[in-house]
């Protein structure tokens, strides 16, 4: 009997993240990332607010239009609608609820670093997340 493994760490991004700040380095969130429906989602389990910040954030700048406006942050879904594209994530969008904005994204993984790339028109911002379970 022929035993054969697939690869599936460098694509599979199912599990738990740290977000990680651009700036400080600082670990900002936990975010599971799922499968539903077909389609990859993110919600945020855990915060580590710096002090003075809200340990329990609502999302007040999100667009009034949004169906997460003045949600609480912890259990929200940041991650919406990912599919699939060989290695890589795409077609979904990701919340940043720091500042309400929503981009276009890209999700792939190397390793256990998840690279998170947000679009806006032409620019874009990626960041790194590692890979907690």
């Amino acid at each position: 009997m022929m035993t054969v493994t697939l690869s599936l760490a460098q694509t599979d991004i199912l599990g738990k993240w740290k977000t990680i700040d651009d700036n400080s380095g600082d670990v900002k969130s936990i975010v599971n990332i799922y499968e539903r429906d077909g389609a990859i989602y993110g919600k945020v389990t855990k915060i580590f607010p710096k002090e003075g910040d809200d340990p329990d954030p609502i999302c007040d700048d999100c667009d009034e239009d949004d169906h997460r406006y003045n949600k609480k942050v912890i259990g929200m879904e940041i991650i919406e609608k990912m599919k699939k594209d060989g290695d890589e994530y795409t077609g979904g969008k990701i919340l940043d609820p720091e500042n309400g904005n929503v981009y276009k994204c890209k999700l792939w993984r190397e390793n256990n670093t998840l690279y998170v790339r947000g679009y806006l028109g032409f620019f874009y911002r990626t960041q790194e997340w590692k890979f907690i379970e």
